[in-house]
């Protein structure tokens, strides 16, 4: 029997990024990843297959550096804290954040981001065969804006307008998903487009530094919206 393993995937992980946040991802190498774990590179391919195993793993770690919003919510919320989650991320990780716009989602953690984005998008109304569509268009856009923001291509602008345009990309997507929504679900479509922080209460607010404070108006948010729709397994993959 093989001696029990020294590290963790959680670990290696964990070294990588701390890595490629401090040297770049041009420099985070397997080699550097074991010295960083005082492991040999050998060591690495228990839990990584290979760099590309590797870049994929850190993808999944960013989408899941803050809990997931409670399932109970509605839709517009769980969207609404689903893309602040994101922008944090990306000023926490300027220097990893690209691969989210580089790499599929095809680990578990990564999916799992991706399955709640569409779980959302099915509760709206959306069709079925739109979701993944949707999905795809609903997460470039917000990925996009967080990467450019940390890039520096909205430097000339200030805290305040940044955070209004991206209440303003919300307001848009908010309002095309529900011109998406089946006419069964009349109820999304009357509802005012923004799923953004100040009109949903989202049931977090995440500070960059990842403390979490509690929405004052979570207890109080209406779980109405979904309407007793049943939800089945996101349709991403079919």
């Amino acid at each position: 029997m093989g001696r029990p393993a020294r590290i963790t995937r959680d670990q290696v992980l964990t070294a990588a990024l701390a890595l490629a946040d401090e040297r770049g991802l041009d420099q985070l190498t397997m080699a550097a990843v074991a010295e960083r774990l005082a492991v040999t590179p050998m060591a690495l391919y228990r839990h990584v297959a290979n760099k590309a195993d590797l870049l994929d793993g850190l993808v999944g770690r960013l989408l899941t550096e803050f809990p997931p919003p409670s399932g109970e919510l509605p839709w517009p919320q769980r969207l609404s804290v689903l893309a602040s989650n994101v922008r944090v991320s990306a000023r926490r990780h300027p220097s990893v954040f690209p691969l989210l716009l580089q790499r599929p989602a095809t680990t578990k953690e990564s999916r799992a981001t991706r399955d709640a984005v569409c779980t959302a998008l099915a509760e709206s109304g959306v069709s079925e065969d739109k979701v993944a569509q949707m999905e795809r268009l609903v997460s470039t856009a917000i990925l996009g804006f967080a990467a450019s923001e940390v890039a520096g291509r909205f430097s000339r602008y200030s805290r305040p307008q940044l955070d209004a345009d991206f209440d303003a990309l919300q307001d848009l997507l908010g309002g095309y998903i529900r011109s998406q929504s089946a006419p069964q679900h009349e109820s999304s479509r009357i509802q005012p487009s923004r799923w953004t922080r100040r009109a949903c209460q989202t049931d977090l607010s995440v500070s960059e530094t990842g403390h979490r404070t509690r929405d004052q108006g979570q207890a109080r948010a209406s779980h109405t919206s979904r309407g007793g729709i049943p939800i089945t397994r996101p349709p991403c993959d079919r």
